[in-house]
């Protein structure tokens, strides 16, 4: 009885201990020390428009030449918004998120990729994202028929261009899994947030399409042809990757953590102005309440016709109306 007081105080002094560490940690306040430092704290630190989203590239212990050169692929796409780590990380982000979540904040990344490959799970690739340096969400998808971008002996496009998305699939509107997959894509291919869109800028686009559970990705560099109008004809060539996405595993957000994510911050709504409208064809309308018009005080044009006559000018004008009424009198006898 005596030893087992004695292991219950060393399981209460090592309980206290770890909390009363933890929360030091946590309460402890870094301060830079030089101006880099500095600089580095204000580009991490919340922002009302974030910038572009960054991804984290990794490969476990085991991979395969299919997911591996299927990751440069994703890299070359996202060649400056992402970091390709090249040492093998002995991890499983199913079993233990946190090394991914430490490496995602190192790297300042809210976006990770991870391949691996076993005889489980063959030509295996996860793709996820991060809120708050914690995981929203996190899908393991199976690589098959994988064509490279180095398999296709055509010119490819541009570093650094912005994609057009296409999905195709009514599997992307009514099932929850591929809806939340969906916004994934979309989070890891958008590129930079483009304000201002020309005709020649639309050069990559990737088609999206889901049929009997699985995903077929395609890439194509969009082409215009001379048409003899203003309008070119448009041509789509394939440049890769080409391979079929299969759904394996998944550990989506909750509907509650996943509507937090998407809240916009206050500052950046737009605010409401009263009184002002559009019209369906993009005219404002503006309504304006007046107060009640006196018009006896209304300022009128300055006319010798309009002017109010004096005494004088008054009694003048009697008198000349007097002397013309009696003339007429007179003609009339």
């Amino acid at each position: 009885s005596q030893s087992a007081v004695c292991t219950c105080e060393r399981s209460h002094l090592f309980i206290y201990n770890f909390f009363n560490t933890k929360m030091t940690v946590i309460q402890r306040v870094v301060k830079p020390r030089t101006q880099r430092a500095r600089r580095a704290l204000e580009k991490r630190a919340p922002k009302l428009i974030e910038n572009t989203k960054q991804c984290v590239f990794m490969h476990g212990k085991n991979t395969s030449d299919i997911v591996r050169q299927c990751q440069r692929d994703f890299h070359a796409l996202k060649k400056q918004d992402g970091v390709h780590l090249s040492r093998k990380k002995d991890i499983l982000p199913f079993e233990d998120i946190l090394p991914v979540e430490r490496m995602a904040q190192k790297h300042d990344c809210s976006l990770f990729s991870f391949v691996t490959h076993s005889k489980k799970r063959p030509n295996n690739l996860i793709l996820g994202r991060m809120f708050d340096h914690h995981l929203l969400d996190m899908f393991e998808l199976g690589v098959e028929d994988f064509k490279g971008l180095s398999d296709f002996s055509n010119a490819k496009i541009s570093s650094g261009t912005k994609p057009c998305m296409v999905f195709c699939g009514t599997a992307f509107e009514d099932e929850n899994e591929f809806i939340r997959l969906k916004n994934l894509f979309i989070d890891f291919f958008r590129g930079v947030e483009a304000t201002d869109i020309r005709l020649q800028g639309f050069e990559h686009a990737l088609l999206f399409t889901a049929f009997e559970g699985k995903i077929f990705l395609r890439s194509y560099r969009i082409l215009m042809r001379k048409s003899g109008t203003r309008v070119p004809r448009i041509e789509v060539e394939e440049i890769g990757p080409s391979l079929t996405f299969t759904m394996r595993r998944n550990r989506m957000g909750s509907d509650d953590l996943f509507k937090t994510a998407c809240k916009q911050p206050k500052a950046l709504k737009a605010k409401k102005v009263k009184n002002v409208t559009k019209d369906v064809f993009g005219s404002k309308l503006g309504r304006i309440h007046m107060e009640k018009q006196d018009l006896g005080n209304l300022q009128t044009r300055k006319m010798r016709g309009l002017k109010k006559p004096t005494e004088k000018k008054a009694q003048k004008t009697e008198k000349v109306n007097g002397a013309k009424e009696a003339s007429m009198e007179l003609g009339e006898d």
